[in-house]
């Protein structure tokens, strides 16, 4: 019988494992700066407030939340904790190296970072032009500061940087090391090694759409389509097995969506833009409130950029095919940085 917990032949815990002890670690690595911010800024703003604050614990609570110091930590601490997370995952669980979840890094990998981060600026262009051209958004201003009184530099390079952030940590988590553990736990004789990684594709992609779920503005759509976009974003990982596109594709798509066109951000929005928009039209095609990913639209740009990364993948590997190897243990075969401006040959 075999053990549910331990792999004898891999010498490792289970894939299933893996993803729960790295899922605490983040967590922990997440809630402590912030409780230990809470606990040595509370009796400060209490102070100031003349102990007022004391008294209202949801005031406090919204004073917190409120303050510079959290909204640091909110854009450097997820990115902190997912590294850290991952890290110590792969070195003690997975026992694997850290540029195995994404980061072989080279020319060619520079290369296909440079293609996503240009690939999701036209499309959220394409999209922009298109709502433009329908009279579904009416220009309403040029360079905003997310608050009046506030300069749009210094706004929109926050911005930048936070979106920077989000790209490399979400697809580090959800692809580098989500994606890829699921993959290694259903490689099995029922669904084989490319089909281990099809299966953890769309599964990891639902995680993605349901993480969504209890963002501003989102509904069964919205979600559903943040699936889509999962599936988009994890399109070129289960292609190549490198992190480069996904990760340029994640920071262009969000920063030209909220700061560079205006539009909402997964049901938020984002802060300074470069184009502040009045939204109109049907929110069917154009998403509404939540964005145009939760729109028609918004699927047919995933759709275009989709066959776009197909054809890239085609002409700089030769071939398309699922990267099998997404779905081996280490021991088994072992992957090794690509030579500059070449994959492996997908397994």
């Amino acid at each position: 019988m075999k053990n549910p917990f331990w792999n004898r032949e891999q010498r490792r815990v289970r894939a299933l494992w893996r993803l729960v002890a790295q899922g605490l670690l983040f967590f922990v690595a997440m809630v402590v700066p912030c409780a230990v911010a809470g606990i040595v800024l509370g009796p400060v703003l209490i102070a100031r407030s003349g102990g007022a604050l004391a008294a209202d614990p949801a005031a406090l609570a919204q004073a917190l939340v409120s303050h510079p110091l959290f909204s640091v930590l909110n854009r450097i601490v997820p990115l902190l904790a997912v590294f850290g997370s991952v890290w110590l995952a792969g070195r003690f669980l997975d026992r694997r190296r850290f540029a195995d979840f994404g980061f072989h890094l080279g020319r060619g990998w520079w290369l296909d970072l440079a293609f996503g981060l240009g690939l999701g600026a036209v499309l959220m262009a394409g999209i922009f032009a298109v709502e433009l051209a329908a009279g579904w958004v009416r220009i309403t201003g040029t360079l905003q500061p997310r608050l009046a009184g506030q300069a749009f530099l210094p706004g929109i390079l926050l911005a930048l940087a936070g979106f920077v952030g989000v790209g490399i940590y979400e697809e580090l988590l959800s692809r580098g090391y989500q994606l890829r553990n699921m993959a290694e736990g259903l490689n099995g004789r029922l669904l084989g090694t490319r089909g281990a990684v099809l299966v953890a594709w769309l599964v990891s992609s639902s995680v993605f759409g349901l993480l969504h779920a209890a963002n501003p503005n989102a509904t069964i759509v919205s979600t559903a389509n943040l699936v889509v976009a999962g599936l988009f974003l994890g399109l070129a990982f289960v292609l190549t097995g490198e992190l480069a596109i996904p990760i340029g594709l994640h920071i262009t798509w969000n920063f030209f969506q909220g700061n560079v066109f205006g539009f909402p951000v997964s049901g938020g929005q984002a802060g300074a833009t470069f184009i502040a928009i009045a939204q109109g039209g049907p929110a069917l095609w154009t998403g509404g409130a939540f964005g145009p990913e939760a729109g028609l639209i918004g699927i047919a740009a995933i759709v275009a950029g989709s066959g776009l990364i197909v054809l890239w993948v085609r002409a700089r590997q030769g071939r398309v095919a699922i990267f099998g190897q997404l779905s081996q243990a280490p021991q088994q075969a072992p992957v090794q940085p690509a030579e500059p401006g070449t994959y492996e040959a997908p397994s």
